[in-house]
């Protein structure tokens, strides 16, 4: 079609080109610049017919004119091409490694369902919710998820604790160890690493954390580590959070869909089996982070 046509040239004429390993979030802006352009080519077309010819639109009467013609075309023009938008809808984070790059600690079939079936629906979610409506950053929406609403404090935190899950893992073996900062606040705080992974794990038991969410490692308020947990997709970051408020650097999900299909009942074996996922490199940057009084960005 010319449609397409006219897509292809203007791709092949200067439109960015996306890299190998391109991100969704890029994927997804270079679709809609790639609309945006060739909705203006459009426009400019039924513009100049307009102009030239006089048109008037059917029943505008002598009111309208040209100038009004030209401007409601465009506009209609980039409104279905999608160029006029409130804001950029938060994007299902790709995994940073394959499915199985996580075994045996997590299994491949989990790690599929999990992102893209559960995490998936959390994005959708808050993308409805916040339809038409400015979006901060996802970091930003954490503060007051819980006042603003369900969709925000459900939808709007899972999506945020699941791109935190993922970049806080690594591949078996490639995860390293903490930064030799965080090593010596972590044996401050619990006595030791062994001591703290103990402690980390009783509070993600059943018997703590009943039913479904969270536990965290983080930075409150005094700049100290705090092992907290939180219902659901709650997250230490939002006002009013039942737990220990402060900036999460480790958090692991215990809900049984990030669990069930390999450890049915079994949640503290999952929790044992996740340290040898967890990505240090990536806890101990988030550290520095934290102590300079920023959230994690995710």
């Amino acid at each position: 079609s010319r449609l397409a046509q006219g897509a292809w040239i203007v791709h092949r004429s200067g439109a960015p080109q996306l890299s190998r390993g391109a991100t969704s979030q890029q994927v997804s802006k270079m679709a809609r610049r790639a609309r945006g352009l060739v909705a203006l080519g459009a426009a400019a077309f039924v513009a100049s017919r307009c102009l030239d010819v006089s048109f008037v639109a059917p029943g505008a009467g002598n009111a309208a004119s040209r100038r009004d013609v030209f401007a409601g075309g465009v506009g209609a023009l980039l409104g279905v091409a999608g160029v006029v938008e409130q804001a950029d809808a938060y994007d299902l984070m790709p995994l940073p490694y394959a499915y199985d790059a996580l075994e045996p600690s997590i299994d491949k079939a989990t790690m599929e369902f999990h992102h893209d079936k559960h995490h998936n629906t959390y994005v959708t979610n808050i993308n409805k919710a916040l339809e038409g409506k400015t979006q901060p950053s996802l970091l930003e929406l954490q503060k007051t998820a819980i006042q603003a609403g369900p969709a925000y404090r459900n939808s709007g935190g899972g999506t945020y604790n699941h791109n935190f899950f993922w970049q806080e893992m690594a591949p078996t073996g490639t995860g390293g160890a903490a930064s030799s900062k965080l090593a010596d606040a972590i044996n401050g705080a619990f006595g030791s690493m062994d001591d703290f992974k103990a402690k980390f794990e009783a509070a993600g038991a059943p018997g703590a954390r009943f039913g479904s969410g969270w536990v965290w490692l983080v930075v409150d308020k005094d700049s100290k580590l705090v092992i907290t947990s939180t219902p659901n997709q709650d997250n230490p970051l939002m006002d009013g959070v039942d737990g220990t408020p402060g900036l999460p650097i480790l958090g692991c999900d215990v809900w049984e869909h990030a669990y069930y299909l390999k450890y049915q009942f079994r949640r503290p074996d999952y929790l044992k089996a996740w340290w040898d996922v967890v990505n240090w490199k990536q806890v101990s940057s988030w550290y520095d982070d934290a102590l300079a009084g920023n959230g994690a960005s995710v």
